[in-house]
């Protein structure tokens, strides 16, 4: 026998569980179905505020204030004795200025229950194993229960939020390599025993290795004397190296004197995982009667904790344009999901690019900022990279490789000179 529902979603991560949110808002039924059961570990552990207007917008956000997450008002960075902060709530665009650092398997098992308590219905341990179309032309997913027991489900339409699980990319060979570099990141939570005068806890700390500008590292602090720790480097950083994957991650934290002096009193007491090759990216983010959210579509990188926003902001496009072709319109995916979309993922690409080349982080540790310049950077660095009012999403690579001439220019021989001094950019 084969069930129906009005949508189908793959995956009860953040995307997925906001999109069965909004569509049932929508009246419509929603069959999620997840691979794992929660709570269960990922990372991705610094939101961004544009997160909490997609988390509003979902009518999740009493729940999710209410958790006892880690407050977070910003991001401080550092390399080799350097510092620079941002407070997201000076920022250029409207929007929340604040949010959390959560730890994923509580925030994803509330949010998922939140969606249940909406009316989805979210089944876990099901694994997906085609997808196809029915006697009528509609998406038709064959899976298995967590005992194995398969089971057909025909839809109205999927949305695949598998994250780096990419079913349907995997099923429908819809995978392309990204052009991004290999890279590889180590990563545990640790007992941080970081005091408040040494950090605050309110804001995720990016550390630069002192040497290389293509190797940082995160420290996310939680609520509970905890934190996320880990290493982003090129694959090639590892290689020559010999040792299990927490000796790795301690040899690179030795590596720069910023964290040494931070964590001196830390307790590493969780097994270091590893993860490498997660940048991604698909032929189309749409198809006949599906769309791919968040993780399942493209991954850039961490370091700017877009992950989750993105996975948010494609569950905000997709939700209402599937709800809408149930009423039998004809949805334009490309121009309605794919291309918006598109833009503030391209505009976090072109940050990603230039930190990694080192010249976005010379505007990251540059003095004498001239102010709306700093609220605009602010703006985009909380999650807000679709706002085209501002000129830095609206023209990021022209505007930001302006910023890093100015940049280059704005202080020689040791001189501190203001953005404004050497010119507007903006």
């Amino acid at each position: 026998m084969i069930e129906t529902t009005d949508v189908a979603i793959i995956g009860a991560g953040p995307s997925g569980t906001i999109a069965a949110a909004l569509l049932r808002k929508e009246g419509r039924r929603v069959v999620v179905l997840e691979k794992t059961h929660f709570p269960r570990f990922s990372i991705g552990e610094s939101l961004l505020p544009q997160c909490m207007e997609f988390i509003a917008e979902a009518g999740m956000l009493d729940a999710v204030n209410n958790a006892g997450f880690q407050y977070k008002n910003g991001a401080a960075f550092a390399r080799d004795g350097l510092k620079a902060a941002f407070d997201f709530r000076d920022k250029f665009s409207v929007g929340m200025g604040t949010t959390f650092q959560v730890q994923r398997a509580s925030f994803d098992h509330l949010l998922a229950e939140e969606a249940a308590k909406m009316g989805a219905d979210i089944r876990f341990g099901h694994c997906i194993e085609a997808f196809a179309y029915d006697e009528s032309d509609r998406p038709l997913l064959t899976f298995a229960d967590s005992e194995g027991q398969r089971h057909q489900l025909s839809a109205g339409f999927v949305l695949d939020a598998s994250g780096f699980g990419r079913v349907l990319p995997r099923l429908l060979d819809l995978e392309l390599p990204s052009d991004f570099p290999l890279r590889m990141s180590l990563f545990t939570h640790i007992e941080d025993n970081i005091s408040d005068s040494r950090h605050d806890r309110d804001k995720i700390l990016i550390v630069v290795h002192p040497n290389l500008d293509d190797v940082w590292y995160w420290l996310i602090p939680f609520n509970n004397g905890r934190c996320s720790l880990g290493v982003v480097a090129p694959k090639g950083f590892f290689d020559n190296e010999v040792g299990a994957p927490e000796q790795l991650l301690r040899e690179a934290v030795d590596a720069s004197p910023d964290l040494v002096q931070l964590l001196v009193d830390a307790r590493f007491d969780t097994p270091v995982s590893q993860i490498g090759g997660y940048a991604c990216n698909v032929k189309s983010l749409w198809g006949k009667g599906y769309a791919l959210l968040g993780n399942a579509g493209e991954f850039l990188d961490p370091v700017f904790s877009s992950g989750v926003t993105i996975a948010m902001k494609s569950a905000s496009l997709a939700a209402p344009l599937a709800s809408r072709s149930l009423d039998g319109e004809n949805i334009d995916w490309e121009s309605e999901y794919a291309q918006p979309l598109r833009l503030g993922v391209d505009t976090f690409r072109t940050y990603v690019r230039s930190w990694y080349d080192g010249s976005f982080q010379k505007v990251i540790f540059s003095q004498g900022q001239q102010t709306q310049v700093r609220a605009m950077i602010s703006s985009i660095l909380a999650g807000y990279a679709w706002d085209t009012d501002n000129p830095f999403v609206r023209e990021s690579q022209r505007r930001l490789k302006t910023l890093i001439e100015l940049c280059d220019g704005a202080a020689p021989s040791g001189e501190t000179r203001s953005f404004g001094e050497v010119g507007p950019c903006c």
